[in-house]
């Protein structure tokens, strides 16, 4: 079953690279310096921070179906990052070494289904989860912390 993993557009973030310190921490942000890798997944390019590498932590909002799904947590983003991952039937290197939470939705936002595996398995659960047809979309969650991880979709 062919897929298409998707990382977040980088418009949405471009301007909080000119902020502050101070006008981030008044919306609820942080700016941070990589200091391991892997441990700062971006959520754009869907690869890890070099240590060193300045990222902002954010709130993003991830499930945005008015339903009761709706869900929002916490992501980074690479001051670095020129353009977001978009690939099929490519599983994002920053999923392999990670066990993984994957939650699978309907066209209306209605989570359906779900699974936890380990990033070397995670084609497997993708082809499992889109064998039934009424799956529009997944999201991946690092399974650890919860983390927002990327979209994947039918391709």
């Amino acid at each position: 079953m062919p897929f298409r993993a998707v990382g977040l557009p980088l418009a949405e973030f471009a301007s909080l690279f000119a902020l502050g310190d101070h006008a981030l921490a008044a919306q609820g942000m942080r700016r941070m310096t990589a200091d391991s890798k892997p441990g700062f997944p971006c959520r754009v390019t869907l690869e890890d921070a070099e240590p060193g590498e300045s990222l902002i932590l954010l709130t993003y909002r991830h499930q945005r179906a008015d339903t009761p799904y709706r869900a929002s947590g916490p992501i980074f983003v690479r001051e670095k990052a020129q353009a977001p991952f978009d690939a099929v039937d490519t599983v994002p290197v920053v999923l392999r070494g990670r066990s993984l939470s994957l939650r699978a939705y309907d066209a209306a936002g209605f989570m359906r289904d779900a699974d936890v595996v380990e990033g070397a398995a995670v084609e497997d659960a993708i082809a499992r989860l889109f064998a039934d047809a009424a799956i529009s979309y997944l999201h991946i969650h690092n399974a650890k912390r919860g983390c927002f991880a990327c979209r994947v979709e039918r391709a």
